[in-house]
């Protein structure tokens, strides 16, 4: 009895160990419609749930990463699929499957960035870039709060406002709204070439837009550091359309 009570402290124990090396990823549909998110694991990092998967609206999914993954979580809109998974999407697509394994999503995007963790700090980093453009709103934020922890986030539907010469349309529906960048295929706009470097890259009237709109993300390639959060938590909750503070 009293070996049975010591092995089963033991398994506790290793459980809880694996556990607390383990960060939990909640994603949350507040959308009207269903989405699909999708999943890209950095350089050498697993990726979840074979990179995509829908999201009804009001579900949510939880997910566990390794303590020190990096990666990205985009949303997918009125997207279409076979019982094979062989579909699109009308923005995020990533190659026309529902699990994008190992493939990011076609601009424009909403795209959350993170790294949680890395052989140099124990801070997590994470970020809402709006550098893809945008499709679909989404925050970012510590479960519970934590020092330091501040929210990532577009919780305005920047389509609505999107300027006409970014717009992407499906029908009479502007789904996108693209990045100077994309849209405009310059050096100058993608800070590229001589552009690569914040002293040669300034933002764009877009860009400026866009920060104006949405101040907690990136809006192009060198916004300043404000868009990028510093925590450290073992719970983050990603909200697709979170409520907006509009």
């Amino acid at each position: 009895m009293l070996l049975l009570s010591y092995l089963l402290s033991l398994l506790l124990c290793i459980l809880f160990l694996v556990q607390t090396d383990a960060i939990q990823v909640i994603i949350v549909n507040n959308c009207k419609e269903h989405i699909f998110p999708g999943i890209l694991g950095g350089a050498g990092q697993p990726t979840p749930k074979d990179g995509g998967f829908q999201l009804t609206s009001g579900e949510e999914v939880v997910i566990d990463v390794p303590n020190k993954w990096s990666g990205r979580i985009w949303g997918r809109q009125d997207c279409i699929f076979d019982k094979n998974g062989k579909g699109s999407c009308a923005t995020g697509d990533c190659n026309g499957q529902l699990n994008c394994r190992g493939m990011g999503g076609v601009p424009p995007a909403t795209v959350v960035e993170m790294t949680l963790g890395s052989s140099s700090s124990p801070l997590h980093f994470y970020d809402v870039s709006l550098v893809d453009g945008f499709n679909l709103p989404v925050s970012m934020k510590p479960v519970g709060g934590g020092v330091g922890c501040g929210v990532a986030s577009c919780e305005v539907d920047l389509n609505v406002c999107c300027p006409s010469a970014l717009e992407v349309k499906r029908g009479d529906k502007v789904v996108g709204c693209k990045s100077a960048c994309l849209a405009m295929q310059s050096a100058k706009s993608c800070c590229t070439g001589q552009y690569a470097n914040p002293r040669t890259c300034k933002p764009t009237l877009f860009a400026n837009l866009f920060k104006a709109i949405c101040p907690k993300a990136y809006s192009y390639a060198f916004d300043d550091s404000s868009s990028l959060n510093k925590c450290r938590a073992s719970r983050y909750v990603i909200t697709f359309c979170p409520p907006s503070v509009l």
